[in-house]
């Protein structure tokens, strides 16, 4: 009987083990799924720059979601099994990406529902991927890569960002958000772009440019610019001769280059009306490239509309560039030279952006080529003094971009002085300044016209022979002042969103923006149509952080570079100048014995450049081991903290068990 209760008492205790083990798993089970969808409400984005946390502006776009939208993510995860390393790269990116686009879920409410989508080979949604337009990669004979997005509405309404290409990671929000703002909005803004520049492409009819391809001629596409700028926007093409400006949103006039009177007085009236405008002038613009004829002919790069600035209350000198010291970068300034440092090349950076105007407040880096130089002209009186100049009264000024306290302006004598540039002898001319250079202004206020007595131009009337016609004068008057506010954006340079500064090209994936030249640009247009939302996002994500300390080594091993290199220029200048001497005054017979000292004077200049070259070498080296030995401690400091962090909890979880069980031991001697 005691055996069979022994067997019965271990045959429940097994049966109770089964049962709390079930229980357990059913607990645990239940403890992940609850945290899981606890999860998804309760978040902490512990990256620096909240990489994955929604912005107010990307937020302000969803709260006006009136129709329900679908959002499509193609990735061929599975291709990415057989593909090369530079595809499995994406995984991670991937990843990333739909992450941010379950914060848009969420942020949604409800009116947001996101598919993930693994197109297979010959499968309805490669189909599909194929018929939106996808890009896709060949990985093997079957297998090809996608990865882009598709924002559906509820209307049929499709936007498509055919590739996240990795370079533009940083910008990945804006990319989303805009293509659900373009969605649900259903009207464009129009743009239209006046420029004395190729700026859309050439402007050819469709029989030339069939002509042009037949003889294996390309036309000229349209800047990389415009081409974003369209995927937002209606863009139109205004000719330079153009006597009348309507029917567009913004005017963007680009390079106005000797522009005909008419077409002055149109920008001026459009302006009058309350039209916003930019404009970019510019004392050199390297994108505008003259042939060998203009150069012979004394033809300019310059732009400039002076009596229209002045309207506005500023003015760009003539032949005058800004450089700074603190801003300047290294480009090639030739074929087959190596980089060199230019004072008029300059990457603005944090601090030289207005940080209390939406155009500029959230930029990182904008770099600028030979820009112009805007000053303030003072308010002129109405005491007849100067009848050629118009009262800049009731004008708010805000100055959108600046150099450094060292940045400064240059007079140039012409433009072939830049045409055929030598960094050296500019950097030479260059003057530290003590006080900020203003490069773009945002002009408001109710302004006076340029051509308060209007314009005469010639038109042509019938005469008493029907067929002939006769050009007589006529005058035409405008408005002389705004009724309303108005507003414009000035630049004193163009090149800054030319593709050679504005983008970079990569062979496989196209052109992505390189800073936020573009940025800057979008952001003004965006400002001026009313569209603030999207300003938040488009810089948010390209961020540049600052290692000062990396910086301040190399700019102090560049300060020494700089002094050992021009201390030698010198040296040879003068050896060279003594050389010459010699040559000068030499004779004929005495010809060997000054060749011989000419020899033993350039191994002299040698020996010396030799060892200025070795004393760089070694400043370079130092450098490098400093900036080598920063970046080990920090990543040692990285991967350390983990391990730190659990052993200080061990240590306090051991000496905090360790007294308590010496309380616990204490307490029960006493009993």
């Amino acid at each position: 009987m005691a055996q069979k209760l022994q067997i019965s008492n271990r045959a429940n205790r097994t049966i109770r083990a089964i049962i709390a083990a079930l229980l357990v798993l059913v607990i645990t089970f239940s403890a992940i799924s609850i945290c899981q969808n606890l999860g998804n409400r309760l978040k902490a984005d512990v990256t620096d720059e909240k990489l994955y946390t929604l912005s107010d502006g990307t937020k302000a776009i969803l709260a006006r979601l009136h129709q329900p939208i679908t959002m499509k993510l193609y990735y061929a995860k599975t291709a990415t099994l057989k593909a090369p390393d530079q595809i499995k790269y994406f995984n991670n990116y991937y990843e990333f990406v739909k992450v941010l686009l379950q914060e848009y879920v969420a942020a949604s409410k409800g009116m947001i529902k996101l598919q993930i989508i693994d197109p297979r080979p010959f499968s309805e949604d490669e189909v599909q991927a194929i018929r939106y337009g996808l890009r896709r990669y060949s990985i093997t004979q079957e297998e090809n890569f996608f990865f882009g997005l598709v924002v559906q509405t509820a209307f049929g309404v499709e936007k498509v960002i055919k590739f996240f290409s990795p370079d533009r990671q940083n910008f990945v929000e804006y990319d989303i958000s805009s293509s659900v703002d373009a969605a649900i909005t259903r009207e464009k803004k129009k743009v239209g772009i006046l420029s004395s520049l190729p700026v859309m492409g050439e402007d050819i009819s469709e029989y030339m440019a069939q002509l042009k391809q037949m003889q294996g001629q390309a036309t000229q596409p349209p800047w990389t610019f415009v081409e974003q700028l369209r995927r937002e926007y209606e863009v139109k093409r205004l000719p330079t001769d153009i006597n009348d400006i309507n029917d567009i949103d913004v005017l963007l006039v680009i390079h106005p280059k000797k522009l005909p009177e008419q077409t002055v007085f149109a920008i001026d009236q459009f302006v009058l009306k309350g039209g916003r405008t930019i404009v970019c002038v510019d004392p050199h613009c390297i994108a505008d490239r003259l042939n060998q004829m203009a150069m012979q002919m004394g033809a300019s790069q310059s732009s400039n509309l002076k009596g229209l600035l002045r309207t506005w209350g500023l003015e760009m000198p003539q032949n005058t560039i800004t450089g700074d010291t603190n801003l300047m970068l290294a480009a090639p300034v030739g074929p087959n030279r190596r980089l060199e440092n230019v004072v008029t090349f300059l990457g603005l950076r944090p601090g030289c952006f207005n940080k209390d105007n939406v155009i500029t407040a959230e930029l990182n880096q904008v770099r600028v080529l030979f820009a112009g130089a805007l000053n303030e002209i003072e308010d002129l009186s109405d005491d007849g003094q100067d009848s050629n100049q118009t009262e800049a009264a009731n004008i708010e000024r805000t100055v959108l971009l600046t150099t450094t306290n060292r940045g400064n302006s240059i007079t140039v004598s012409g433009p072939y002085e830049l045409m055929f540039l030598e960094p050296s002898k500019l950097r030479s001319r260059f003057t530290v300044g003590f006080e900020p250079v203003s490069l773009a202004y945002l002009v408001t206020g109710r302004f006076k016209s340029g051509f308060p007595d209007g314009i005469e131009i010639e038109v042509e009337q019938k005469t008493e022979d029907p067929n002939e016609t006769k050009k007589i004068k006529k005058q035409i008057k405008g408005l002389t002042q705004a009724e309303k506010d108005c507003a414009v954006v000035v630049f004193a340079d163009v090149d800054f969103i030319s593709d050679t500064l504005a983008y970079r090209d990569f062979s496989i994936f196209g052109k992505a923006p390189l800073g936020d030249n573009s940025a800057l640009m979008l952001n003004a247009i965006d400002d001026l149509t009313g569209s603030t939302d999207l300003i938040s996002i488009r810089s948010r994500g390209n961020f540049k952080r600052p290692f000062t300390v990396v910086d301040e080594i190399e700019k102090q091993a560049e300060a020494e570079t700089a002094q050992e290199v021009a201390k030698l220029n010198a040296q040879i200048a003068g050896f060279t100048r003594e050389l010459q001497s010699i040559l000068a005054s030499a004779e004929g017979e005495k010809a060997e014995v000054i060749g011989s000292t000419i020899l033993q004077k350039q191994r002299d200049i040698e020996l010396k450049k030799h060892e200025a070259q070795r004393q760089l070498n070694e400043i370079k080296l130092k450098r490098r081991e400093r900036t080598e030995h920063l970046g080990n401690a920090l990543r040692n400091f990285n991967m350390l903290m983990a391990p730190a962090a659990i052993l200080i909890i061990a240590i306090v979880l051991g000496i905090r068990r360790s007294i308590r069980k010496r309380h616990y031991i204490s307490h029960a001697s006493d009993a």
